[in-house]
């Protein structure tokens, strides 16, 4: 049976610490090749980068405090489901509400992941995978929620019901995703960590999916990143303000992974 799926759309935002800022955004430009919007908010403190192609999907924040990290917004049609309603259903399947304000809630998961549900603004177009000369062909696609491991189960149960999208299971035990909706810019990826501190909550990290990861990294090497470990399918890097995030041997055309060569 299909589900209906229930956003419009969604975005990533990358919040930065005030110290980080500048030197965040314009690392992560440099490493999509996306423009900038003007600066906005009360104290300008939120911008949107600007891909060459398509709607855009990715924003950036600085945050008066804290470590800063990734939240979600995820696009409501209010055409189809009111804000309030939506807020509701979130609220039924273990959300909590932090704030609320004509076109924005703030809410966390049940694990404690900050995400907003706002009004969508008729955004459609996923904008194509970027050429980086020499580095290859690349795009920012996913978003990784690390989840300790005693609410793994209910984290993708909310995510699942919350969204609408349905459930899998990764290529590894330790990782499941949802399907990602034709039209919709952004996979979310659910990893189980290995251990948490008590109280830990679900953090995220932004996954680009690419040509050539060994290329790619070194060309986000040379905009300021340090590689800090290489796995099968993943490379795992941190950007000059500490914010770690992978690249992925996913094509960066239709995001999956490679078939597997034969035995």
């Amino acid at each position: 049976m299909l589900r209906r799926v229930l956003f419009a759309w969604i975005t990533i935002f990358l919040d930065f610490p005030v110290g980080a800022f500048a030197d965040g955004v314009a690392f992560w430009r440099q490493v999509t090749r996306y423009g900038l919007s003007p600066y906005r908010g009360p104290a300008a403190e939120f911008a949107t980068l600007l891909p060459p192609d398509g709607d855009a999907y990715l924003r950036v924040q600085r945050v008066g405090s804290g470590a800063g990290g990734c939240h979600l917004d995820l696009h409501v049609d209010t055409a189809a489901e009111s804000l309030a309603d939506a807020t509701a259903r979130a609220v039924s399947l273990g959300a909590i509400v932090r704030h609320a304000q004509d076109g924005l809630v703030i809410a966390d998961s049940p694990g404690g992941f900050t995400f907003c549900l706002v009004h969508w603004e008729n955004e459609s177009a996923v904008p194509a995978p970027v050429e980086l000369g020499d580095a290859g062909v690349s795009r920012a696609d996913q978003l990784c929620l690390d989840i300790p491991p005693a609410g793994f189960g209910r984290e993708c149960a909310f995510w699942s019901e919350l969204t609408g999208c349905a459930h899998r299971g990764g290529s590894r035990p330790e990782f499941a995703w949802l399907v990602r909706p034709e039209g919709i810019p952004v996979r979310l990826l659910l990893q189980r960590l290995d251990e948490a501190a008590p109280g830990q909550r679900v953090t995220g990290h932004v996954d680009f999916a690419c040509a050539d990861r060994r290329r790619l990294a070194g060309a986000h090497a040379v905009a300021g990143a340090r590689v800090l470990g290489e796995f099968d399918n993943w490379t795992v890097l941190a950007d000059p303000t500490g914010r770690e995030y992978c690249l992925t041997a996913r094509d960066p055309r239709t995001g999956r992974l490679p078939p597997s060569p034969a035995p």
